[in-house]
């Protein structure tokens, strides 16, 4: 049987130029031209072409290098080094420029602004090519692996334990030190060296205790992790907030927190996406994680028609208690609630942590007395009714969400707000940051956004060339 065979030493007629060996539809023009749509100045990019000293390398191009290496799960600096010399696409984006990977890391380590000004100008982009719309926004958020391990974050008391270990450490180096310059027989760079290292271990723990309260515990390689858990169990971590616009599943906007829950996150984050898109929406979604009334209300009084669920209205079993809070009638003008059997339940107490008024029987035996006991409440004191001082706004958020269109548009909410995460995820292995710190993950996190629209870009405008036409036409680029 034959078989084919190669020949290193065959003589070729190769193209003149890198440019003729990537095809007009190649994904990574559709990069080029994005980045190329960007001014400079828009993304925080001072480009100074009289600057005296060695000439560093274009910082446009280190931008496209980041972002496209991104959008196919190449962040490591060495794989993205390796890349720029053997992958076709990365030679031509670059310009045959070979930046090796310690200038990679820097460029991304020293332009944080720049990234997370560049996801707004791309979603500003695509609100001028009409792929936005601003009119219906989804809030979802989810936890992502911070690049520290879960065993460094410790309490106080831990921290003092090992700056004590620490300090005897440098007093025996301090010994040793003395000891070699006594004796004059053995030389003080080594120890000099580890003296060096362990006084700046103490001058990092220093930094860690003064931030620290008795009860915190907080995370010696990235101390603005927190520890969360996941389905994939408890490690530290941050919460990745994004926030998606209907019409195409385009990312407005990302934002990173460490509470480990949603709540309190909502107008925080559609504000944020609104004043991206100088236009206020018409709808707001998310999931019962959001759910929290006094947030929620900031939203409301803006005249948002905000569709966030109460865990108890996504609650799976399904089962209805006959005595539940909805059983209970309120007057507004006695400030009283009555009970199914027609006892009334006056002001208690108030709960101010938690913003919540608490009603009761007046007398407490009235509950044992009654039929109901054992069914309605179980408690000596009698059956108690919590009211939140914004009962009204969740009365009708509730109503919001049972109504039609609110259904119409929780709907969508899980294909539309979830997908983006999946994506970055699983198909390009972003569960965990590389960068630490909040404004370094804040701007990794925002090139996987930019790097997402991007490809959303291409498939929804058709390809490189319509992406490109389209472009022109609304004076993004020149022809």
């Amino acid at each position: 049987m034959a078989y084919k065979y190669g020949d290193r030493s065959q003589i070729t007629f190769l193209p003149d130029c890198v440019d003729n060996y990537v095809g007009a539809d190649d994904p990574v023009r559709a990069y080029d031209t994005f980045i190329d749509a960007l001014k400079p100045q828009s993304i925080g990019l001072q480009i100074d072409p009289n600057a005296v000293g060695p000439p560093p390398y274009d910082p446009i191009v280190m931008v496209k290098i980041l972002v496209y290496s991104y959008s196919y799960g190449w962040r490591g600096s060495r794989k993205i080094e390796r890349a720029l010399h053997h992958n076709l696409s990365f030679i031509w984006l670059a310009g045959g420029l070979k930046p090796d990977f310690k200038t990679i890391s820097k460029f991304r380590k020293d332009n944080k602004e720049v990234f997370k000004k560049t996801l707004k100008q791309c979603a500003r982009i695509c609100f001028t090519l009409g792929l936005i719309e601003g009119n219906t926004l989804f809030v979802d958020g989810s936890k992502f692996r911070a690049n520290a391990g879960t065993n460094q974050t410790k309490n106080k008391q831990s921290w003092e334990k090992i700056r004590k270990g620490v300090e005897q450490q440098i007093d025996i180096i301090l010994d040793e030190c003395e000891r070699i310059d006594n004796e004059e027989t053995e030389s003080l760079v080594k120890v000099k060296k580890e003296l060096k290292s362990q006084t700046r271990l103490k001058a990092k723990i220093d930094t860690i205790l003064k931030a620290l309260n008795e009860e915190e515990k907080i995370n010696g390689t990235d101390p603005d992790s927190k520890i969360m858990n996941s389905r994939q169990g408890s490690h530290a971590g941050y919460n990745g907030q994004i926030v998606v616009d209907e019409k195409n599943g385009l990312i407005v906007s990302m934002d990173i927190t460490s509470d480990a829950n949603d709540l309190n996150q909502m107008e925080k984050q559609i504000t944020q996406a609104e004043e991206i898109l100088a236009k206020p929406c018409q709808n707001a979604c998310a999931d019962a994680g959001y759910s929290s009334v006094d947030d929620l209300k900031l939203l409301v009084d803006k005249d948002r028609t905000v569709v966030v669920p109460t865990p108890k209205q996504v609650a799976k079993d399904g089962k209805e208690n006959r005595f539940d809070k909805h059983a209970f009638s309120y007057d507004a003008t006695s400030d009283t609630y009555t009970c199914p059997v027609g006892k009334q339940m006056y002001r208690s107490y108030e709960k101010k942590e938690k913003n919540l008024i608490v009603y009761r029987m007046t007398e407490p035996s009235a509950c044992g007395l009654c039929q109901h006991f054992g069914e309605c409440t179980k408690a000596k004191r009698g059956r108690t009714i919590s009211r939140l001082k914004n009962e009204e706004t969740k009365e009708c958020l509730e109503q919001i969400y049972d109504s039609d269109q609110g259904q119409l548009i929780y709907a969508k909410r899980k294909m539309k707000a979830e997908l983006p995460f999946g994506h970055l995820k699983r198909n390009l292995g972003a569960g965990q940051f590389l960068l630490r710190g909040f404004e370094g993950v804040k701007a990794e996190f925002a090139i996987l956004g930019s790097s997402f629209n991007i490809a959303r870009m291409l498939t929804l405008l058709g390809g490189v060339r319509p992406l490109r036409e389209a472009f022109i036409a609304k004076g993004l680029i020149r022809s």
